[in-house]
């Protein structure tokens, strides 16, 4: 048969060039392509051989890689069914219709149906274009007498032509471009960035794909004795793909040694995980996955260069370094693979048609993790700890986000350090220690335990023997208010309202004196009026002289969260100044607004901004706070020495 030219079946030049500009978007996969398509030309052979007598039953199948730097050729051949000249013109010469797609609809054995192939669109050849300035494609069929060579540049026509071919199979060859101005091909010329791409896209692949190595070995004499110094170049086939997966063996064989190596080598990191979870789902959606929660949170996971998502493969090719569908956004952290032969891949391989098969994975992986997660928190207290040392606030922020359509599935793993418990609880375990007067679970935000202890607010809570809850995370008020309550018991903040835990009489004489003290409250209330809603005296204060709580709905910690938020937000929370009337700095104040009334500006302001420092919360003007301290501080110096002369004298 003479050379003949045809032109592509479809509006080829367009086409193609959207193919190769367009559907593609990183260069580099080209190899991963044009691997998958020889592994599926192989599988089609085995395939048939198990059926067909008239072919040769071997299991010697091989992808072979061959590189020539100086001709500018990458070869990749294979030993699988070949093409006739009709199903070159087919399956090549037609622009997106698949063999492999055709392949499958004609079989009627469901082991054949059910089979790996994953070439079902036809396309992902003609991403060698975006590599090659011309690509040549050698091939025998078993079912035909000769072989056939087909060539093109990838614009608008091909040739083919008989050839002498001995055995079946594949062998594409590549004529790599040279560089232009804003792209690099002859990376593509090198060994180890072959070698570097079989291995991130192609190591699953499960037939041996070899390529030839130069590698020196010392050089032996007669006897088979080393020569010192002296050395041979020999050229060595290696295997470059790990062909059987992880997730291919069986998981009762794999050991924990194993599995953390896998980890270390796949996610880069030098520790070993804290947890792996396997699973293994056939049914409506079938998947395999390897998770692996980190035993230290990276150092970038909470910026907005960190990219979750988890490694993606269809029928053991890699498809996606981070698929984000497959992670919630609270579960970030975690790291592994997903498997599957039901993905709906787009032409390119590179995203997915839909991703309703990704959502319910997501789903299933979610409640996966949450289990292990439960368990271990029943089963392992020590080790749950350092997990949320690591992670809690993820699953806080799971909580919160969403606006807790994840509160039943994540409450329970939360742990609270707390006032009175050395270790962390849980809210139901919080419960079980609560007293029988107390009808709400208590919490208060602060920047450690000791200081929470600390804050006047504790007062009343320390006498009545309450715990509370510590709050110290940005996230804790925000998910504190999207559970509400737990168990039927709700949340209460230290830091807001009336606590209402008094008892009736003492409530009773604190109306008595609030009544008795309404000129100086209310010189007070007008003293600070631009800073406070309301000044009372408190029922929750004990030993502390004042302090600052807000009302029922802002927190004051929400209301610094907000602030520091992007954008203009005039939100405030209501501050309510409370004073103790038992404390002596009360009675004093008492005294100074009988008998110097002018005075008292000076000391409203000295307690507002007290109530200011003990909150954590910013003083205005500290100079002129400073001032009114030292005035103050002189004028008791003066009236104790006056009081003094005026002892002596008598």
């Amino acid at each position: 048969m003479s050379k003949e030219t045809k032109q592509f079946q479809t509006e080829s030049k367009q086409l193609l060039h959207l193919m190769i500009h367009s559907i593609y978007t990183n260069r580099e996969i080209f190899l991963r392509e044009l691997i998958s398509n020889a592994s599926d030309a192989i599988d089609k052979y085995h395939l048939l051989s198990l059926t067909d007598d008239s072919l040769e039953k071997t299991n010697d199948y091989e992808i072979h890689l061959d590189v020539d730097k100086k001709k500018r050729k990458i070869t990749i051949s294979d030993n699988g069914i070949g093409m006739t000249h009709d199903e070159l013109i087919s399956n090549i010469g037609t622009i997106a219709k698949s063999g492999t797609l055709e392949f499958l609809k004609n079989q009627k054995n469901k082991e054949m149906k059910d089979s790996d192939l994953i070439g079902q669109f036809g396309v992902g050849f003609y991403s060698a274009f975006m590599v090659a300035k011309k690509v040549e494609i050698v091939t025998k069929s078993p079912f035909s007498e000769t072989g056939y060579r087909w060539t093109s540049a990838g614009e608008d026509e091909f040739t083919i032509e008989e050839v002498a071919k001995e055995d079946r199979g594949t062998k594409i060859t590549l004529y790599i471009r040279k560089n232009e101005e804003e792209e690099n091909y002859d990376e593509f010329l090198e060994s180890y960035k072959i070698r570097s791409l079989v291995k991130k896209y192609s190591d699953y692949v499960k037939y041996p794909i070899t390529m030839e190595r130069e590698k020196s070995v010392p050089r032996l004499d007669a006897d088979g004795n080393e020569i010192e110094g002296e050395y041979d170049t020999v050229i060595e086939t290696e295997t470059l793909n790990e062909m059987v997966p992880i997730w291919k063996k069986n998981k009762n064989e794999i050991t924990e040694e194993e599995l953390n190596d896998f980890y270390k080598t796949a996610y880069y990191d030098y520790n070993d995980p804290l947890f792996h979870i396997w699973t293994d789902v056939e049914g409506l959606l079938t998947y395999k996955s390897i998770l692996f929660i980190p035993g230290k949170a990276p150092q970038n996971l909470y910026s907005e260069k960190y990219e979750k998502g988890l490694q993606l493969y269809a029928k053991g090719v890699f498809i996606m370094e981070k698929c984000k569908e497959l992670v919630p956004d609270y579960l970030r952290f975690i790291k592994g693979l997903v498997v599957s032969p039901d993905l709906n891949l787009n032409i390119s391989r590179e995203m997915l048609q839909h991703n309703r098969q990704l959502m319910k994975i997501q789903k299933n992986l979610e409640k996966k993790i949450v289990n292990e997660l439960e368990k271990t928190l029943k089963n392992d207290r020590e080790k749950y700890e350092t997990f949320w040392k690591e992670f809690g606030v993820n699953i806080k922020y799971g909580i919160y986000d969403g606006f807790g359509t994840n509160k039943e599935l994540l409450q329970d793993l939360i742990i609270f350090e707390t006032v009175n418990e050395e270790k962390p609880v849980t809210l139901k375990e919080y419960l079980e220690k609560m007293p029988e007067d107390q009808k709400e679970i208590y919490y208060g935000s602060a920047h450690s335990k000791a200081a929470l202890k600390a804050t006047p607010q504790m007062d009343l809570i320390k006498s009545k023997g309450y715990d509370v809850l510590v709050l110290t995370d940005e996230i804790d008020e925000f998910m504190i208010s999207i559970l509400g309550e737990y168990e039927k018991k709700p949340f209460k903040s230290i830091n807001k309202g009336d606590l209402d835990i008094a008892d009736d009489q003492e409530k009773e004489h604190i109306r008595d004196l609030e009544t008795k003290s309404v000129d100086l409250l209310t010189s007070i209330k007008n003293v600070l009026k631009d800073e406070v809603e309301e000044v009372k005296l408190s029922t929750r204060l004990k030993e502390s002289p004042v302090c600052l709580v807000s009302g029922d709905d802002l927190s004051f910690e929400m209301e610094k969260v907000i602030s520091q938020l992007p954008g203009d937000k005039e939100v405030k929370a209501k501050k309510i100044l409370e004073i103790n009337p038992q404390h002596d700095l009360f009675k004093a104040i008492e005294k100074i607004h009988a008998e110097h009334p002018e005075e008292i500006e000076d000391y409203a302001n000295i307690l507002y901004n007290q109530a200011l420092l003990i909150e954590g919360l910013e003083i205005k003007d500290p100079v002129d706070f400073s001032n009114k301290m030292v005035k103050i501080l002189i004028k008791a110096a003066q009236i104790g020495e006056t009081n003094g002369t005026n002892i002596k004298n008598d």
